[in-house]
């Protein structure tokens, strides 16, 4: 099988027209099955600009959801809504202090989480029908779940969070067999839960909800690592340091995690990186990847509109290449566009161009 040189994250910015659809749906103003329509143009909107720019493999552009989790917030059963000013809030920094946001999440686990229904599946089986290239479906870390995750009131349910991330595991690989089943041969799993833990005070975060950051880079790793098991599905696992309108959570170098992780990835095909600016530090840990893996690059940003030079994203490869073989590299984004459908802090024109600097780095690098 040929590698795919030139990827992509999963999430694209919503058009103004979907987002004020979803407003009249929930206000009653329009039925679902226009919603529906409205959701397929969105989906056809998606595809032809991934394919116009050249991009390898493609996703639906996440169209049909609110957030890339919500098979985990939007498809469980054993939450409850939590009020604003009660719900634990998650910092996203900007560049200058003025610019940090706060997310506030909101539901908490109560009881046992069981599945109120498949929402991949619908995605892959539309794409599927309108794509040229291979298809690529999201699906979120099971271990997402800490941020549902309450000592105070989750117990009752759960005397573990780790029991908690057990249940989201059974949940998150049935639906990878289900998409599977369907032909579905590329799945990504992405782990900001992962990659926030390259940060000394996202480690401390997860300590004072109690939950060791030490288990989940092990036992939790082991879990992420088993809901890619199965067959006949390429994995790609991404760590992501956050994203939520040009927003960040994390910051630190690979090298914190990657002797911990790397080692126990062994379902995984594909580690997408985020390599877009010095919060990611060096290439240096590719080292300790398995020489199994291909190492997706993201390169180039999401979360502003100037587009990378090409030279600029030239000489970021050949720097790569050093630590991990050149043939063994593919690039994309570095995160997704709109990984809640509010979206980045960028334009439709710069996300265009951001697609076709992928692919055109991946021509000029492996043509």
């Amino acid at each position: 099988m040929s590698v795919l040189r030139a990827d992509v994250l999963g999430s694209l910015l919503r058009p103004e027209y979907l987002r004020r659809a979803r407003v009249d749906r929930d206000a009653g103003q329009i039925d679902q099955a226009t919603f529906k329509q409205i959701e397929d143009r969105a989906v056809d909107q998606a595809v032809a600009l991934q394919e116009g720019a050249g991009l390898d493999v493609i996703t639906d552009g996440e169209m049909r959801r609110v957030g890339f989790a919500d098979q985990l917030w939007g498809a469980i059963n054993g939450l409850v809504h939590v009020e604003q000013h009660e719900a634990a809030s998650v910092p996203f920094y900007g560049a200058e202090p003025s610019d940090d946001l706060a997310f506030a999440v909101p539901a908490r686990v109560v009881e046992r989480i069981s599945r109120k229904r498949m929402l991949t599946v619908e995605e892959f089986a539309y794409v599927r029908g309108r794509a040229r290239v291979p298809v690529k479906v999201t699906l979120p870390s099971p271990m997402m779940l800490f941020l549902l995750w309450s000592s105070e009131h989750s117990r009752p349910a759960y005397r573990d969070p780790f029991e908690l991330f057990a249940d989201g595991v059974t949940l998150i690989r049935e639906e990878a067999a289900a998409l599977a089943e369907l032909g579905c041969q590329h799945i990504q799993i992405d782990a900001p839960d992962l990659g926030q833990l390259a940060d000394p005070a996202q480690r401390e975060d997860w300590e004072a909800r109690g939950i060791s950051p030490e288990r989940a880079l092990c036992e939790g790793v082991d879990m992420i690592n088993a809901v890619a098991d199965v067959p006949g599905v390429t994995f790609s696992l991404h760590l992501c340091k956050g994203n939520f309108r040009s927003r960040w959570i994390a910051s630190g170098g690979y090298e914190a995690l990657s002797k911990q992780v790397f080692s126990r990835i062994g379902n995984f095909d594909r580690v997408m990186l985020e390599y877009d600016d010095e919060r990611s530090g060096s290439f240096e840990p590719l080292r300790d990847l398995p020489d199994d893996k291909i190492v997706v690059l993201g390169l180039v940003s999401t979360k502003h509109d100037t587009v990378e030079a090409p030279e600029e994203l030239d000489a970021r490869v050949a720097e790569a290449a050093r630590f991990f073989p050149r043939d063994q590299l593919a690039v994309s984004t570095q995160c997704g566009f709109a990984s809640i459908a509010v979206g980045n802090d960028i334009s439709e024109g710069a996300q265009e161009r951001k697609l076709n600097a992928v692919a055109d780095l991946a021509a000029r690098t492996w043509s």
